[in-house]
């Protein structure tokens, strides 16, 4: 729920995520406090001390209070690097996500759409500007017209990835023929470009004779 990866609140009767991008998606902090509350907590209860639930109670709090500072810096952070995106490209940015990074609670991922585009870089809290606009890599956004990326978004694998992604970027690759492609999609929540292991695939597809590259049927 409060990860970049999302839930499906909706099931089965809706198939849209809600994402919270709060906590990096195994947050090690999160993990060390509960874990060392639990931990004292045993022992406590094991040697018969009073009120031996306190170090979780204990930890529990302080998750929670990390958890709402991580969702207000998020929040903040989106807000910021929108408007140092927007100024510096020039164009309005239509939606962000400011994603947690592991460890340092101070780094955020961030990917923005605007039009036709998506730029892609790291917001930092402690640095200013906050993002390094000679930094940010910048991705073609919506889906090219091209039969091959219809093709591979109608085979299983494309559709249980597009169903998915939340920022999908597309790459075609010749292979071989003239209507022989590997198509790329790559979501750039996690991923920047074909072969990564998470957050891309890569799709063959082998194009009828009659396929024009128009995208259209003749």
């Amino acid at each position: 729920m409060l990860n970049t990866y999302g839930v499906r609140w909706l099931m089965p009767f809706s198939g849209e995520w809600f994402y919270g991008d709060t906590l990096f998606i195994i947050d090690p902090w999160v993990w060390l406090v509960l874990s060392l509350g639990a931990y004292v907590s045993a022992r406590r209860e094991k040697a018969k001390r009073r009120n031996p639930a306190r170090p979780a109670w204990l930890a529990l709090a302080l998750v929670a209070l990390y958890t709402a500072g991580m969702s207000l810096s998020g929040r903040e952070a989106r807000k910021i690097l929108s408007r140092e995106i927007a100024s510096g490209s020039g164009m309005p940015v239509q939606d962000a996500m400011a994603a947690p990074a592991p460890l340092n609670p101070l780094v955020r991922e961030f990917v923005v759409e605007q039009e036709g585009q998506y730029r892609v870089g790291t917001f930092r809290w402690l640095e200013r500007p906050h993002v390094v606009l000679n930094d940010v890599l910048t991705f073609p956004r919506g889906r090219p017209v091209h039969p091959a990326i219809g093709a591979a978004a109608k085979t299983p694998v494309g559709r249980r990835f597009l169903g998915w992604a939340r920022f999908p970027t597309f790459q075609i690759q010749p292979a071989g023929g003239s209507s022989q492609f590997v198509v790329h999609i790559v979501d750039l929540r996690y991923a920047r470009g074909p072969g990564e292991r998470f957050g891309a695939v890569s799709i063959p597809v082998t194009l009828p004779p009659a396929t024009s590259l128009s995208g259209e049927n003749p």
